[in-house]
């Protein structure tokens, strides 16, 4: 009989810790948690099933235990599997000039808005997690 560990809090869940069916098989790794720790409101998680699979998403009423290192949930093989893909939220940003104006604030803001489309661009609607990200969240389960 394997020995039983004390649970933990969800904020101690780290990427890259198993995460387990409710027969104990193994489901997958956890890639993201997401929530808000400042308000301590734990919304669910994201699970990576494969190497650079889209992960799904497990809403945090479904887990049932949170040990050192692994995450294990109330729901069968087979319910897991029909897990919703999870879903990155829309991101959003505000641009405002830091100064008292001008013409040359307002061409230094509008460059500043340009520079945030080109290389941080805000999504207006849940969306996949791309590929890209996909291949950083899986060095990070590897970092642990």
């Amino acid at each position: 009989m394997a020995p039983v560990t004390d649970p933990v809090s969800w904020l101690m869940i780290k990427p890259g810790w198993d995460v387990y069916a409710v027969d104990g098989t193994k489901f997958g790794e956890v890639d993201l948690v997401a929530g808000d720790d400042t308000a301590d409101i734990f919304d669910g998680l994201a699970v990576a099933t494969t190497a650079l699979g889209e992960p799904r998403y497990v809403a945090a009423e479904r887990v049932a235990r949170i040990e050192d290192g692994s995450v294990h949930l109330s729901l069968t093989r087979e319910q897991l599997d029909q897990l919703d893909v999870y879903l990155e939220p829309a991101t959003s940003a505000t641009i405002e000039p830091n100064g008292k104006g001008g013409i040359g604030e307002t061409l230094r803001a509008d460059v500043r808005e340009l520079e945030g489309k080109a290389f941080a661009p805000t999504q207006q609607h849940e969306h996949h997690m791309n590929i890209w990200r996909r291949i950083a969240f899986f060095f990070r389960r590897r970092a642990g």
